[in-house]
């Protein structure tokens, strides 16, 4: 496989307004900076497939009119020293993009990637992105556009920010804000309807007008006392997380104690979205829980693999096949789960402050859940999903994401960015894995002019051997993994394993549903 880079050598750039000139910087936000020290020094990277050959001239152009005129994409970081002392400030500065910095058209020599391995390919050269940082001395992120055929996309499209920049849910957001519906081009995507708390506050209200005032009231005074020993709860096992709790050792939990950086892999599948709406209407859940509960299958099913070939390694006959195979009967295993706590932020607020200059609330907005995966086998696949529901529900009766939030503020204000990142870092480090799920545009949309076939958005440099990440998109769902490969060197299995684990489900929903018919 031969590579070769091809960038655009004139003078593309976009040059402030006098007044954006003079324009003050801004210093970076604690969060920001808890994303540039060394334990915590974290990428977004996002893969997206195209229908149709890319013109890197219209993308060009394109970026110009929208994602550069946004501040984090116009500005670069900036250290100071302050004082005599060692202490430094950062801060972003705004400067003239030279857009063609940034977008690299990678010259691929197709003659070179046998058939079939397209795929392998985009694969490795995602892979040796994660181990190159960005240029500090220019705004932080990076556009591959790859002249490359795969099994789902005609071309490829890579973005790479720095986590510095924004919480993954709002650059995400911003991306969408620079693409248009390809049914009509001057329309931005449209999302799923959200009505998180409608059903709930619906309850409360039909309780208030109704007759028993008296029973609604005592509702409501549990609801709140449920919330506080929730939050409780929560608390005290994340300060636990942060100070002895370990996850259990499984063959899924990498070690990040003498590493910094490690070359990561990212893989993605795509699934259907009508099968997981399918079982979530049938089981009247959510898409959330669902997915949920299928992650807990899969990777129930994975590890029972990687400790039955962990095993026979050592050699035991096939005679004991069925113990060989057996998992440990108490595995913890939890995941990291982020929370978007941002006041809604529209594509339509995101866009505005593109093309018209407007403002609208920026930066990293995010909590975490510890979610416990009940990691074992079986007999009824629609334990998994139960169980990710119950979990998943007392969670959301609780403010363990909002508290996590305010007291990542409140020790970066009293201990710094040092002592934060590394109390941050050992929390994560001691559980196994990150988590998220993003609501993608239900028609298809264009990216400058090119309609998209899928999004594999991720996150890699936390200390995560295992990072899942689901994206929706009109009637799909794609499933991406980041994985340290020196942990899973077979990220395609555990794929393999979700996959099957959906449509076992799925199976079991519907052979249910046949029988309360009859």
């Amino acid at each position: 496989m031969e590579i070769k880079t091809r960038r655009d050598t004139s003078e593309t750039s976009v040059r402030k307004d006098d007044e954006e000139e003079v324009e003050e910087e801004q210093p970076l936000s604690p969060a920001a900076r808890v994303f540039h020290a060394p334990e915590f020094n974290c990428y977004v990277i996002s893969v997206i497939g195209i229908k149709k050959k890319i013109d890197p001239d219209v993308i060009i152009e394109g970026l110009k009119q929208t994602l550069i005129r946004h501040p984090r994409f116009s500005s670069k970081m900036v250290s100071t020293s302050v004082g005599n002392k060692k202490r430094q400030t950062q801060s972003w500065v705004r400067t003239n993009v030279v857009v063609t910095d940034h977008v690299i058209v990678s010259d691929i020599q197709t003659q070179n990637i046998e058939n079939g391995n397209a795929d392998a390919f985009l694969e490795t050269y995602v892979s040796n992105l994660t181990t190159v940082p960005l240029d500090i001395s220019k705004p932080l992120w990076q556009l591959h556009l790859l002249d490359l055929k795969t099994s789902d996309a005609e071309n490829v499209a890579v973005l790479k920010f720095h986590h510095s920049l924004g919480d993954g849910m709002s650059l995400m957001a911003l991306v969408l804000a620079c693409m248009r519906k390809t049914s009509n081009p001057d329309e931005l995507p449209s999302l799923p309807n959200q009505n998180r708390s409608s059903s709930r506050s619906s309850k409360l209200i039909a309780g208030s007008r109704g007759d028993s005032r008296f029973l609604w009231l005592v509702m409501v005074i549990w609801s709140a006392i449920m919330l506080v020993l929730n939050t409780v709860r929560d608390a005290l096992e994340f300060i636990a997380t942060t100070m002895f709790l370990k996850d259990t050792e499984t063959p899924i939990k990498g070690d990040f104690r003498f590493s910094k950086s490690k070359r990561m892999c990212l893989v993605h599948r795509t699934v259907s979205l009508d099968d997981i709406k399918l079982i979530k209407n049938t089981m009247k859940m959510t898409v959330n829980d669902v997915v949920l509960g299928v992650s807990q299958a899969g990777l129930s099913q994975y590890l029972d693999r990687r400790y039955g070939e962990k095993k026979k390694k050592v050699g035991e006959d096939q005679d004991s096949k069925r113990k060989a195979t057996d998992m440990p009967k108490r595995i913890r295993l939890r995941s990291a789960l982020l929370v978007n706590l941002r006041p809604n932020t529209g594509i339509q607020d995101l866009a505005d402050m593109m093309a018209k200059g407007s403002t609208c609330r920026w930066g990293n907005w995010i909590g975490y859940i510890v979610f416990p995966f009940s990691i074992g086998l079986r007999d009824d696949p629609l334990q998994h999903l139960r169980r990710a529901k119950r979990i998943i529900d007392r969670k959301k009766n609780s403010l363990e994401a909002a508290l996590t939030f305010v007291a990542g503020k409140f020790i970066l204000k009293t201990f710094g960015v040092q002592v934060a990142a590394k109390i941050i870092n050992r929390a994560l480090s001691n559980t196994t894995m990150s988590f998220s799920n993003l609501i993608g545009p239900i028609e298809e949309i264009s990216f400058y002019g090119h309609p998209i076939t899928y999004m594999a958005p991720s996150v890699y440099g936390h200390p995560h051997a295992l990072t899942m990440h689901f994206q929706s998109y009109m009637n799909q769902m794609t499933i991406s993994l980041t994985v340290d490969p020196t942990v899973i060197s077979d990220p395609h299995r555990l794929l393999d394993d979700w996959e099957k684990s959906l449509q076992s489900i799925k199976a079991a929903v519907q052979e249910r549903d046949s029988r309360s018919l009859d």
